[in-house]
């Protein structure tokens, strides 16, 4: 797939099959995540894997009774309180598999840096025919010294991205974008010239 194409089409996906991801398949994500640049090359990231459903239904009840107490500007607004208060309703989205990425520690572009990975994480995903989101609800708990122990993560390290995968139940549908706002300093580039096609023999 191409790389445009695979930026287009990634979605945040809420809907998924149970199917289960291939082994193979989330290492190549990871991979995938690992290449992403960072700042003088350190490579900050700890990838951690779950595909328990037990776990990952305890994350969900947990995460989402911290972002109750904590009383964050999401949490207390109507329709967001509403959403977390629902017992029915899975932080997970019922997805297969969970990829956290976390920082080692905490440094100056360690979460820019994981943030960088878990970009091509989900490109990679989309490539394989897998969707993805980025659940934030879940930070806020994950970063707590008993979500880091539930993940088996030093007290150090920083909880930066928490994205679920697996395979969607239904294609999403197209979203449009705004047109970009920018500023050009400088004189415009002139733009190169189309190759005209070598003419028949």
């Amino acid at each position: 797939m191409e790389i445009l194409e695979a930026i287009r089409r990634r979605r945040a996906v809420r809907d998924y099959l149970p199917d289960p991801v291939a082994l193979t398949t989330l290492r190549h994500l990871v991979t995938a995540a690992s290449w992403a640049p960072s700042a003088m090359n350190e490579q900050p990231w700890h990838f951690t894997v779950v595909t328990e459903k037990a776990l990952l239904d305890d994350i969900s009840v947990r995460s989402k009774a911290w972002m109750l107490q904590s009383a964050s500007d999401m949490a207390t607004s109507d329709h967001f309180r509403d959403l977390l208060k629902d017992t029915h309703f899975h932080l997970f989205y019922n997805a297969p598999a969970l990829i956290v990425i976390s920082a080692t520690a905490k440094t100056q572009w360690s979460v820019e840096d994981c943030s960088l990975a878990s970009q091509n994480l989900m490109l990679a995903a989309v490539d394989r025919g897998l969707g993805s989101c980025w659940i934030g609800f879940a930070q806020g708990w994950l970063n707590t010294n008993e979500g880091r122990e539930c993940l088996g993560l030093p007290p150090s390290s920083c909880v930066v991205a928490p994205i679920i995968i697996g395979y969607p139940r239904s294609e999403a549908p197209p979203v449009s974008r705004k047109a970009p706002i920018v500023t050009w300093i400088g004189a415009l580039p002139v733009d190169e010239p189309k190759l005209q096609a070598a003419p028949s023999p």
